[in-house]
């Protein structure tokens, strides 16, 4: 027979699961898996110097499950192994947490070997005993539900500080192993219970295919398994290079998508971009479906402006040329910024009305979403505009022919009837329509403040000024309009 331990003990090394100096909590039940792996590790702490425990937690489900862990209390006493018994109630624990029993278990279990590790020094790592069959039933499992990349990997060696040492092993193996060394193990009846799916994945299906279709069929499902395992690991760091290539706005529970970008990407790899957004938003990928997938995908390619909800309520946003995912709470319109880069406008300005601000010339005034904005006039002599040239474009200050304002300047949000003109022959144009033009989204629209002078508007901040505003040959009187201090909003 092949040697297990050297197989289990390479096994360790290639995905680095021990050190020395490591505090190992082993989950033993005291079914065949788990004694195996207690006998592996218990050999290869002569080899490597790491601190081994066990953990055994009694469900309160069976009958005879008091004998198991007596079973596992006498090996450990036999061994010189730290043990530690839990005793919970899953039903009553699942009932309460309304989940499967499944679960509920597996919580209660991971719980136990908190607690088993809690004041412990050094790096701890949590050994669980699944094998390779385990993991072909797993990746069958999730391939039935409609499972990707990730789910489709399977039970994974190193999961954070979990580690899998028997991953490698076939269910045969191990009882083989037991055979050889004299080691008894304990039998599960709920291993035996059709009412648990992973049970009949293995009873019935796998069963059925190593008797009828390939001998070695839950082996090389759990090669493939660990194929595709490597494959989302590779899928993964690319979809990390293509994410930063296309978003440019990533905070808690707000992402944007630069479309542009976006569409230059291999279509699975903008479908891994939109997974990413979600999962970073919600935390996880749960109750996310390939409807929801589809419809976003859809969302990226539709013109104009468009919305769609998700679960968690988290709405999608298509907004000409980006693409915003983002919780309600956190929902902020945009506005164009003196660096050319956007940000958000304070959550404090969309939940009131946007105040008119009057200007005082000489004088200072703060806008929200803009900053500290002065107002002074510049002497004729002053003024470095001469005659033949142009007047330079620039972001901080813009100069007007102060003699064409009318009325008392005031900054404010669109009403109807305004409009600005838009070229030296004066033609007028809407801010309805200039905006819809621009491609502002229709969301922001009503969040930005402009320099009004009256129904004309004098200076949309981040965008442009009005024609007819502009300092020419024959200005007499110019007013320099200032960006001193940026808004942190």
């Amino acid at each position: 027979m092949e040697d297990i331990y050297g197989k289990v003990r390479a096994y360790i090394e290639k995905y680095q699961m021990i050190s020395g100096g490591d505090t190992v909590a082993a989950g033993v039940s005291g079914g065949a898996d788990s004694v195996c792996m207690l006998s592996v590790l218990r050999k290869l702490t002569e080899e490597i110097p790491f601190r081994l425990i066990v953990v055994h937690v009694h469900h309160g489900i069976r009958p005879d499950a008091q004998e198991d862990a007596d079973y596992v209390k006498r090996l450990c006493e036999e061994w010189s192994i730290p043990f530690l018994f839990k005793k919970v109630d899953m039903a009553g624990y699942a009932k309460e947490k309304r989940l499967t029993p499944e679960e509920a278990g597996r919580q209660l279990r991971y719980q136990a070997f908190e607690e088993a590790l809690e004041g412990e020094c050094g790096p701890c790592k949590i050994a669980v005993a699944h094998n390779l069959n385990d993991r072909a039933e797993t990746m069958l499992f999730h391939l039935f539900r409609g499972s990707g990349l990730r789910g489709l990997g399977s039970i994974r060696p190193v999961r954070e500080r979990v580690i899998r040492p028997l991953l490698c092993l076939e269910r045969a193996e191990i009882e083989a192993y037991l055979s050889e060394k004299g080691l008894a193990f304990c039998m599960d009846s709920t291993n035996n219970d059709d009412t648990y799916t992973r049970n009949k994945i293995r009873h019935h299906i796998l069963a059925y295919a190593e008797e009828h279709i390939c001998r070695n069929a839950a082996a090389h499902i759990g090669e493939a398994a660990e194929i595709l395992s490597q494959t989302d690991a590779f899928v993964t760091k690319q979809t990390v290079q293509a994410f930063e290539r296309c978003v440019f706005v990533q905070e808690e529970k707000r992402i944007i998508v630069n479309i542009r970008a976006f569409r230059e990407e291999d279509e699975f790899l903008q479908k891994m971009i939109l997974l990413r957004s979600l999962e970073q938003i919600t935390g996880c990928r749960k109750d996310m479906t390939k409807e929801h997938l589809n419809d976003l995908m859809e969302l990226t390619g539709k013109n104009g402006s468009k919305e769609i909800i998700l679960p968690y309520g988290i709405r999608a946003r298509k907004e000409y040329d980006r693409f915003l995912l983002y919780m309600p709470e956190d929902r902020a319109p945009v506005v164009k910024r003196k660096s050319g880069e956007r940000q958000c406008l304070p959550q404090k300005y969309l939940q009131q009305e946007y105040p008119p601000v009057p200007v005082t010339i000489p004088g200072e005034v703060t806008i929200p979403g803009l900053g500290k904005i002065s107002f002074q006039y510049v002497p004729e002599e002053e003024f470095f505009y001469k005659k033949g040239q142009n007047i330079p474009e620039k972001t901080y200050t813009k100069w007007f022919d102060y003699d064409k304002i009318t009325k008392v300047l005031i900054f404010r949000t669109r009403q109807k009837g305004d409009f600005l003109t838009i070229d030296s022959a004066l033609h007028k144009k809407t801010i309805k329509e200039y905006m819809m033009n621009e491609k502002i989204p229709k969301m922001r629209r009503e969040h930005i403040y402009l320099l009004a002078d009256g129904p004309h508007i004098v200076w949309v901040p981040g965008y442009r000024i009005s024609q007819y505003y502009k300092v020419n040959e024959n200005t007499k009187c110019i007013l320099q309009v200032q960006l001193k201090e940026e808004s942190d909003g």
